[in-house]
């Protein structure tokens, strides 16, 4: 057989063997399976110690090492890599053309000094490169140098170009089973949130709601059993709110609270931060037994956060010891993150219900109280000065423009601002009424705009405020000079913008509520003495009502006293048809520091005292003539010590005790003030 009889009969061989390395290609998914067949096919035609195939790295200038014939990779460190730049399989990946060693030598480009480790004398690394991109090298190596030819390694070429589509479609279906598995889990993802999403929109009882979630929970992140916990601020722990749980556990025996301190919710609780805790971890907390028992070996926990801070926990167990991983945590924080805005929801919506209930009952009070209270069913008396009061009430009461009351004390200025109340279109609402006078300092502030829970100490729950309370209705702040300083803007802001805050919130709030002020204090001489702003005295004084006093509607003395004495005798169910002309005589010339309220304070008195159908008013409560004309009689020693207590009263604002209080101007106790006071019959006016 001749030269060329020889060749033509290697390159049939050899494209008979592309064929069944093409047909070995075609019938094999696994790379490394294929490498080993494709060793065995091609031994009988070019001999090599190796076959290797290195990949380009997306997103890098490497190639790595990714398959080896035969299988002798190292076990550890990192992965063979070589750089595109300033190696040989790197100039055969770049120029797409084969690079061949006959004579490997130390010093050498890379990977010359490895191929010496494994005396390897020769080497070639063939391009993998198809039509769409380059992939990488295949290389091979012998022992011997020299030990290709230039047929051999243009065989090596062709074969190289089927390994190339070969690699293309192993990673092709790779990349398809890697997204599979990912679409798999965002369907199994979205599917869970959608149940939670369901739940929410749904439920607004939190038990129902984790029953609607709990199966998809345990399904998707292949858990045994799920619950939630919240925290209860009353015993400083987290209570147990719902549960699923296989039928082999006892609902019955586990406990209704777990600690914030031994457990593993409640690190979670303090923390705020998902953890996932093995069997070790679990069995280093002094709370786990009940989870040690029912076998529980693995759990996982996740806070439920709000804007308010961590809520509860969301907490997952499985019988595995290796059930959770860390790539559930972001799926785990979401449906924690939708379970606590619903149990929020929930919570906010009872809280809404609570407050609603308590709302009605604060207006039945009030409305109660107020009627209790209510000694005129209406304004008595006929003079040209309280018939001037009632027209421009009568003007003012239909618009909804801020009333300022003014008028000495006991004139009736709670009187007047009822009327403008109940004749104007906000009747069908309520009259909250406040004496600003009567409330210290520091809890003024909650009284008008309310408070919220823990604003301070004492705040245990919520509070509404008065111009919460009077919305769409009139509130009617008494004694308004005696707001402090400090508080007045935030009264102006509601005025003005009609919104406020509650103390210790944050949520802005509207009112549509009416105010009406009462003073007996001379506000522009405290505008003055810059005790009160001069801003808010322009917005309190739109429409100004002055109250006359009783000494100036003399006229209407007779008609109060007759009206009086009716109202007492009704209610103490007796009969007085009489008032003798000389007392209701010295009651008019009396020129009543007290107004009204002395007045039906001392027709009270004379109604108790009365025995038959006289009015028997004590010649030691009577005011004489001559005191009202001026002659002042000899002043015995109780009316002296009435006096001056009266007086330090007055001065203190009927504050008792304290540095600047009623009892420390006159040099006693406050328990003895008070005895002074039964004792004289001294009450506030």
């Amino acid at each position: 057989m001749s030269v060329v009889d020889e060749s033509v009969e290697t390159l049939d061989v050899r494209y008979r063997a592309l064929v069944d390395v093409a047909g070995v290609l075609a019938s094999h998914v696994e790379l490394q399976d294929l490498l080993h067949n494709l060793r065995t096919l091609l031994d009988p035609l070019i001999h090599f110690e190796f076959l290797a195939v290195y990949l380009r790295d997306d997103g890098s200038n490497t190639l790595t090492l990714r398959l080896r014939e035969p299988q002798r990779l190292p076990t550890d460190g990192p992965p063979i890599s070589y750089s595109l730049d300033d190696s040989l399989l790197g100039i055969a990946c770049r120029t797409g053309k084969s690079v061949y060693v006959a004579k490997v030598e130390a010093g050498g480009p890379p990977p010359s000094d490895r191929l010496i480790q494994y005396n390897i004398a020769s080497a070639c690394a063939v391009p993998l490169t198809t039509p769409r991109r380059s992939l990488g090298v295949l290389t091979f190596g012998s022992h011997d140098e020299s030990a290709y030819t230039q047929e051999d390694i243009e065989f090596m070429e062709r074969v190289g170009g089927l390994v190339a589509v070969a690699v293309e479609n192993a990673l092709s279906l790779d990349t398809i089973r890697e997204q599979r598995a990912a679409l798999e889990s965002e369907r199994d993802r979205l599917g869970l949130l959608l149940d939670v999403t369901n739940a929410v929109v749904s439920e607004l009882d939190t038990r129902a709601l984790f029953a609607a979630v709990a199966p998809a929970l345990r399904r998707c992140c292949s858990a045994d059993t799920a619950s939630l916990t919240l925290y209860d601020p009353e015993v400083r722990q987290l209570r147990r709110h719902a549960c699923a749980v296989p039928s082999s556990i006892d609902i019955s025996e586990q406990p209704d609270t777990l600690s914030i301190e031994g457990t593993p919710s409640g690190l979670v609780f303090r923390t705020g931060e998902p953890r996932i805790f093995h069997e070790a971890e679990l069995n280093a907390f002094r709370d786990s037994e009940p989870m040690r028992r029912n076998g529980i070996r693995s759990y996982c926990s996740v806070p439920l956060v709000t804007a308010q801070g961590v809520m509860g926990t969301l907490n997952i167990g499985a019988f595995d010891a290796h059930a959770f991983s860390r790539d559930q945590l972001p799926l785990l924080k979401q449906v924690a993150g939708q379970i606590a805005i619903a149990v929020s929801n929930a919570m906010s919506y009872r809280r809404i219900e609570e407050l609603n209930a308590q709302l009605a009952r604060e207006k039945v009070y009030l409305e109660d109280e107020i009627r209790s209270e209510q000694l005129f069913e209406e304004i008595v008396g006929r003079s040209p000065a309280l018939r001037h009061v009632l027209t421009e009430l009568e003007r003012v009461a239909p618009t909804d423009s801020t009333v300022l009351v003014s008028g000495e004390t006991g004139t009736g200025k709670e009187l007047i601002a009822r009327a403008i109340h109940q004749l104007s279109a906000r009747r069908e609402h309520a009259f909250v009424k406040l004496n600003c006078a009567a409330i210290p300092t520091v809890l003024l502030e909650s009284e008008l705009f309310g408070h919220e829970k823990g604003a301070f100490t004492g705040a245990i729950n919520q509070r509404i405020g008065r111009f919460e309370l009077a919305h769409r209705g009139s509130v009617f702040l008494d004694e308004i000079g005696e707001v402090p300083i400090e508080l007045q803007p935030k009264l102006l802001r509601v005025l003005q913008e009609r919104e406020f805050e509650r103390l210790g919130g944050v949520r802005t709030l509207r009112t549509d509520a009416r105010l009406i002020a009462a003073t007996n204090r001379d506000l522009v001489a405290l505008v003055d003495a810059h005790q009160f702003r001069q801003d808010l005295f322009y917005r309190l004084n739109v429409f100004p009502i002055h109250v006359p006093a009783l000494r100036e509607r003399r006229e209407d003395i007779p008609l109060l006293i007759r009206h009086f004495t009716q109202q007492f005798a009704r209610r103490m169910n007796k009969t007085i048809e009489t008032i003798p002309a000389e007392t209701m005589q010295a009651l008019t010339m009396y020129d009543w520091p007290g107004n009204i309220r002395e007045l039906q304070n001392l027709v009270e008195r004379a109604v108790i005292l009365s025995q038959g159908p006289v009015l028997d008013v004590p010649a030691v409560a009577m005011p004489s003539r001559a005191h009202a004309q001026g002659d002042e009689p000899p002043e015995t020693l109780e009316q002296a010590e009435r006096r001056h207590i009266v007086s330090a009263l007055t001065d203190s604002h009927w504050v008792l005790a304290g540095p600047n209080g009623a009892a420390a101007r006159l040099g006693m106790k406050r328990s003895t003030l008070q005895f002074r006071m039964r004792k004289l019959g001294i009450t506030r006016p």
